[in-house]
């Protein structure tokens, strides 16, 4: 038996290096991650710098905001990567020559993920009681509200994610973690859209998920429902999801003309 040789250690891991250098998306997502991860804590950390009042509140705020975030992490995984495993096991265009309807796949993908949600979610949600002494369910009537629009939002960029990998091919796929937490730092989940710099407040603001957050500290707070922070929530999740459907709906119909759903798990 050969004993440890440096050589090829080197060039196994030179190798490995040229694989790093010819991709640009591997050598992104080197920094997007710790980014994303900065921007967020940084944000946090100015917000309850400068409220030493809220400080009293944080372990419901931080709990609520996780939670919450979750529904609208969980929903977009649930939709998207279940879409995936379709594409990995070529298994698509067996879907799409059989009656099967696009609409109806939508349509099931969409139930799925709501079972997952409610699954993943739910189970963190009843653990936090005797954990640490917090149920999300105080937030009350409100609550529903808050996860319709979280999960509207997460189905919207699923079917975006999920058109965009079957039209790329599955080195897109890490799209589907990428795209939810670049949101994050403008959804306001653990401080309110005011920290934000003013040029990034009216993006912050073309989010649904918001105005979820942003009615969720009224709610803790101030012991307040926005009804108007949930409506137009629901009047911009309508849109995107609209947006959502279509694209998606446009992207198999462009793939079967072009013949690629049998090479959709490449």
């Amino acid at each position: 038996m050969n004993g440890i040789s440096p050589r090829r250690i080197g060039a196994l891991a030179l190798r490995y290096l040229y694989l790093l250098r010819s991709s640009r998306i591997r050598i992104i997502e080197l920094a997007y991650w710790p980014t994303v991860q900065m921007i967020l804590w940084g944000f946090i950390t100015r917000y309850l710098a400068g409220h030493s009042d809220v400080l009293n509140q944080a372990t419901g705020l931080l709990l609520s905001g996780v939670l919450l975030w979750d529904i609208l992490f969980r929903s977009q995984l649930g939709l998207s990567v279940v879409f995936f495993e379709e594409l990995h096991a070529r298994n698509l265009a067996q879907l799409l020559i059989s009656p099967l309807q696009p609409i109806e796949l939508i349509i099931a993908l969409m139930a799925i993920s709501l079972v997952r949600t409610v699954l993943g979610v739910g189970i963190a949600v009843l653990l936090a009681i005797p954990f640490y002494g917090f149920n999300l369910f105080s937030l009350g009537l409100p609550l529903a509200g808050f996860f319709l629009n979280l999960l509207l939002m997460g189905w919207a960029i699923g079917l975006l994610v999920s058109a965009l990998v079957l039209r790329y091919g599955m080195g897109a796929e890490s799209i589907a973690w990428a795209a939810i937490f670049a949101l994050a730092p403008l959804c306001g989940i653990y401080y309110p859209i005011a920290t934000l710099p003013g040029w990034l407040q009216p993006l912050a603001w073309a989010l649904p998920a918001s105005y979820v957050f942003e009615g969720m500290r009224a709610v803790l707070l101030d012991h307040a429902f926005r009804l108007d922070d949930l409506l137009h929530a629901l009047l911009l999740n309508a849109g995107y999801l609209g947006l959502g459907i279509g694209v998606f709906l446009a992207t198999v119909h462009t793939a079967r003309e072009r013949g690629s759903l049998l090479q959709s798990g490449e």
